[in-house]
């Protein structure tokens, strides 16, 4: 045997490799720079000279309080003209009551059960008004309660959240 035989060059890997593996080092580089830019908090935006926007005040409680208590009168109204029925009287007071809750406060009260409200320990005005008025009157079979007690219960609700 000669000696030439016996060695053998190393194998070299072709040009497509190389290329293949620096393809994928530059979409791992990407995916992480976008997974960080996506995912960092947004900065807020002061224009120079223009002073940032305050938060709500107690005047805009107070009107959100009126506009409520105005919808709550419609409804009223609409009951005694004969226009909704007593069952869905006390669902449209229900439901603004819950939608008043939501807005004040951020308690997603339009979505939650009585018994989700209750075990989170929301003010007692707003589960006795559901428990009391708006419930039976949804779920129960006979005639439905009377729309003005639901009214009243609703504007406690209206007057007394924090």
């Amino acid at each position: 045997m000669s000696a030439a035989d016996e060695l053998y060059p190393p194998a070299q890997y072709g040009w497509g490799w190389i290329f293949l593996a620096l393809g994928i080092l530059a979409l791992l580089a990407l995916a992480v720079w976008l997974l960080f830019f996506l995912t960092r908090p947004k900065r807020s935006i002061t224009l120079a000279g223009h002073m940032p926007i305050a938060p709500p005040t107690g005047d805009v409680l107070s009107m959100l309080r009126m506009e409520y208590d105005a919808e709550i009168t419609r409804i009223e109204a609409a009951y005694r003209a004969g226009t909704l029925t007593a069952r869905s009287a006390n669902l449209e007071l229900s439901r603004v009551v819950r939608a008043f809750v939501n807005e004040y406060s951020g308690l997603e009260a339009p979505v939650l059960a009585l018994d989700d409200l209750v075990k989170m320990g929301v003010q007692p005005a707003l589960v006795e008004a559901m428990s009391r008025h708006y419930y039976p009157n949804a779920f129960r079979r006979g005639a439905a309660l009377d729309p003005h007690a639901g009214a009243e219960a609703a504007r406690k609700v209206v007057a007394t959240w924090h």
